[in-house]
């Protein structure tokens, strides 16, 4: 049984897909000679390639979409016990449907900076990193310790007070930053200084698991791990 969020990401990439079919096939009517695939990091673009080439670059992006539902189909399988999605599974979803979602805006984004149709594209791509954060936020006390998606340190993995915690405070950090994040869009701020937000949201729960590990270890508060069991027998 398939969840709602895996099924808005399947439309999600069949959109996306549908979408760049059509431009492909109207590109001489929808893109200038010399089509910009590059920008630098003052948000103007840097590299370009004839729209007769274009198709490639067209699709590179809808080819990453189909990847990540294939990967998010497979990260359950390759789970380790006792570290297993099933348990948060819902919330699971719904942040691959928004790690989806964020690729398939940057997509639209970049198609329409390449048709000519859309200017300052630096804002409009941290506009939609700062609302990932957001919607990531709000959900980030729901992971469970796993392997791959969440505030993967190795105190967090070790100890599930700390992954606990952490978490917890991540959310807020997560929210709070997104939406510094979108105010600071609304000012005459370049874009690019908010790389600094951007880099220090994660930092920020990635120090505090090291200092909770240490502080608990200090104290002798940390879990006591039992060692595996061997099931093998000498003979």
């Amino acid at each position: 049984m398939f969840s709602r969020w895996f099924v808005a990401s399947l439309v999600l990439v069949v959109l996306v897909t549908l979408g760049t079919a059509y431009v492909s096939l109207q590109r001489d009517r929808l893109f200038p000679e010399r089509v910009p695939v590059h920008w630098g990091i003052d948000g103007q673009p840097d590299a370009f390639t004839p729209r007769e080439a274009l198709v490639p670059w067209l699709w590179l992006l809808p080819a990453v979409l189909l990847g990540l539902i294939l990967l998010g189909r497979v990260l359950p399988w390759l789970s380790p016990r006792h570290f297993d999605l099933e348990s948060f599974r819902p919330t699971y979803e719904y942040l691959f449907f928004l790690v989806t979602l964020l690729f398939a805006y940057l997509h639209l984004i970049l198609l329409l900076a390449q048709m000519e149709m859309l200017g300052d594209i630096g804002r409009w791509l941290m506009a939609g990193l700062c609302g990932l954060y957001v919607a990531m936020g709000n959900v980030l006390g729901k992971v469970r310790k796993n392997f791959f998606v969440g505030i993967r340190t190795p105190w967090t993995l070790a100890s599930d007070t700390v992954w606990e915690a952490t978490h917890r405070l991540g959310a807020w950090c997560f929210v709070a930053g997104g939406l510094l994040g979108l105010l600071l869009l609304l000012t005459p701020l370049p874009p690019l200084s908010l790389m600094m937000v951007v880099l220090l949201v994660p930092l920020v729960p990635v120090i505090y698991s090291l200092a909770l590990y240490k502080h608990l270890e200090a104290q002798g508060l940390l879990e006591k791990v039992e060692p595996p069991t061997s099931s093998t027998h000498q003979n």
